[in-house]
């Protein structure tokens, strides 16, 4: 089938009131510096809805198939044109319910007459219209509620407008429409989820790593580069800054008592994302934490992860149970990247019995028998940078999948 335009529904952005425009104007920025590869698109804008087009169909084809995954985007639907002609209407709808596995659906015609001057009221060309396609494709009833197919028709003086298939779109807000943020990622499977879930909201991510070599190996920063990699195809670039946190890290485990370590680590952490928050001009911090789910995310634990920085500290697992983001992991594609078993710097030096409740005047006491400030600007200065979406990553144990 060939398809002529796409017709894209905003969905959530049409509850905007006056800044409405920024919001679409942001989803068109989005749509071509995604499809920035594909050189003959274009994209038209309503107060409604959006219709994006291009000369090949295999852009088309490209478009219908990565559409799905930009944010902003409540629906698509393809279309066809034809001539505002009876005989080539009931030929396009014709071709275009044949394309489907139409035997034994329920069918209906639903038309949209904006030229008025057409030969046929709208009652009588959605009789006209569906009559020969249910008489030349038989197999198929008459449902007007609800029906399995339903070929929707807009007759305009210059052309006709034909589309069958609503596909849902990722919904939310267009990432860069709400700010931007710092999140904390390792090789685990929550961070990215948490990086999804931000980015629907119209949050743009930059990612903060922490890489502890000799204990962390290459391997393991290579993964967190492939996350980085397939989060970015959610509409928003997304850099990657990786601090070498060796020295931070062996430090702690001479300065603190070993049931706190992981907490204390939590809050170097933070003080050297905060450092990289203030640079990036990020408005706030995002970690995978949920609650309960290990030592360092009690509420205690928490409380005095918190305690180093005055920076919100935003947390969109929360409330999730580990399959809830298992779920989400697996839907957006990073699940089977980050179960590869590479350990990242927060799970080689975790403690035996790891302390569920620490006392913050207690971890301070700890703390400040060490200078950690040089240390976190050290680290913070020696960061490397890296920029996804990448033409091609290729993983450094791609030779183990």
């Amino acid at each position: 089938m060939k398809w002529h335009e796409i017709l894209v529904r905003y969905g959530e952005i049409t509850t905007k009131g006056r800044n409405r425009n920024q919001f679409i104007n942001r989803l068109r920025d989005n749509l071509k510096s995604t499809f920035k590869d594909l050189e003959g698109m274009k994209i038209r804008l309503e107060r409604d809805r959006m219709y994006i087009s291009s000369p090949s169909d295999d852009d088309m084809n490209a478009l219908i198939e990565r559409l799905p995954d930009v944010f902003g985007i409540q629906s698509f639907s393809p279309v066809a044109e034809c001539a505002t002609d009876l005989e080539a209407m009931k030929a396009l709808g014709k071709e275009i319910v044949a394309g489907l596995n139409y035997k034994g659906k329920s069918f209906k015609v639903n038309v949209k007459r904006s030229y008025k001057k057409f030969e046929l009221e709208t009652y009588e060309l959605n009789r006209v219209i569906a009559s020969h396609v249910l008489s030349e494709l038989p197999g198929m009833t008459v449902e007007m509620k609800n029906p399995d197919i339903e070929l929707r028709v807009e007759v305009r003086e210059e052309a006709t407008y034909m589309s069958v298939d609503v596909i849902p779109g990722a919904a939310g807000l267009p990432v860069g429409s709400n700010g931007k943020a710092l999140l904390l990622l390792s090789g685990g499977i929550d961070s990215p989820v948490a990086a999804y879930l931000m980015m629907k909201r119209g949050v743009t991510v930059e990612a903060i790593h922490f890489f502890s070599p000799p204990f962390t190996s290459d391997q393991s920063l290579g993964k967190v580069k492939e996350l980085s990699q397939i989060v970015s195809k959610f509409g928003g670039k997304i850099r990657l800054h990786v601090i070498p946190f060796t020295e931070i890290q062996q430090t702690i485990q001479q300065a603190v008592p070993k049931n706190v370590t992981m907490t204390t680590t939590r809050r170097l952490m933070m003080q050297v994302a905060d450092l990289v928050r203030e640079e990036t001009k990020c408005k706030a911090l995002v970690t995978g934490e949920n609650l309960g789910q290990v030592a360092s995310q009690t509420l205690d634990s928490l409380a005095a992860i918190n305690a180093v920085t005055n920076t919100p500290i935003l947390r969109p697992l929360i409330t999730y149970d580990k399959l809830e983001i298992i779920d989400i992991a697996q839907k957006i594609g990073t699940y089977e990247t980050s179960i590869i078993p590479f350990e990242d710097c927060c799970t080689v030096f975790t403690p035996a019995n790891p302390k569920t409740k620490p006392r913050i005047e207690k971890l301070e006491y700890y703390e400040s028998f060490t200078d950690f400030d040089e240390m976190i600007a050290k680290a913070v200065r020696n960061r490397e940078i890296h920029d996804f979406p990448k033409k091609e990553v290729k993983a450094d144990f791609d030779d183990l999948l």
